[in-house]
């Protein structure tokens, strides 16, 4: 597993939460919903910004033996949440993401320090980019509430970008004959680097896909600055 990872920035594992595990963390999800700035829904999208603090419930459903073990085989045992977010692309969304690299963290607090640029506050979250090292250290893990498809909205990626750093390009200067579709069956899950390309289309079967995106990283930051979502597992 480690080896496809860090050769091709991403890695796809089926089976890793039984049907009875994703429907009672469905069933969790559906019975918190909540009206404060991190849950947002609308016809294009529902989504709990800093899930696993909204919803305390989920982690021990969340973080189950096989994910457990996957974590630990790439950060061997020193790695910790940063980020969790929840995402549902409902049967009606219309909306298409381009290719991008995940480029930001979420902090605790703005505090000035060299290397951290394009500081943001929006819905009293703060974000920052970070030194590329520190986006080189995270890891996501995207666990899949649904069958993931093409129809539906499934990540695309390019394969190997996570190599060449922090990429200024515009659409028509990706390679799309290089792109990989990120086909995810209910209760698998896709490991991805943040320096990834990635993208998604829009939903054409009137599925939806529900996704819940965590991200780790084993680095503890100088100068004061802290993640905002740092939880231990």
């Amino acid at each position: 597993m480690n080896t496809s990872f860090n050769k091709n920035g991403f890695h796809i594992l089926n089976n890793i939460y039984t049907h009875e595990e994703i429907e009672t963390i469905i069933h969790l999800i559906e019975s918190s919903e909540k009206s404060n700035t991190n849950f947002r829904k609308d016809k294009e999208l529902f989504a709990i910004r800093a899930i696993l603090k909204e919803i305390p419930k989920l982690k021990n459903h969340i973080f189950n033996k096989n994910l457990i073990k996957i974590i630990e085989e790439i950060g061997n045992n020193t790695y910790f949440v940063i980020k969790s977010i929840y995402f549902d692309k409902p049967k009606t969304s219309n909306w298409v993401v381009p290719y991008h690299q995940d480029l930001t963290i979420n902090l605790s607090e703005k505090i000035e320090t060299d290397k951290f640029i394009n500081w943001t506050k929006k819905n009293e979250q703060i974000t920052v980019q970070p030194p590329t090292p520190i986006l080189e250290n995270i890891f996501t893990i995207r666990i899949h509430l649904d069958n993931t498809t093409v129809e539906n909205g499934a990540v695309k990626v390019i394969p190997k970008s996570h190599k060449k750093g922090i990429i200024q390009l515009t659409d028509h200067e990706i390679n799309k004959n290089k792109e990989y579709i990120c086909d995810v069956p209910k209760g698998g899950v896709m490991l991805m680097k943040p320096l990834t390309l990635h993208a998604s289309t829009r939903t054409t079967n009137n599925q939806r896909r529900r996704v819940i995106h965590i991200e780790f990283s084993n680095i503890i930051l100088d100068n004061g600055l802290k993640w905002n979502e740092y939880l231990a597992f």
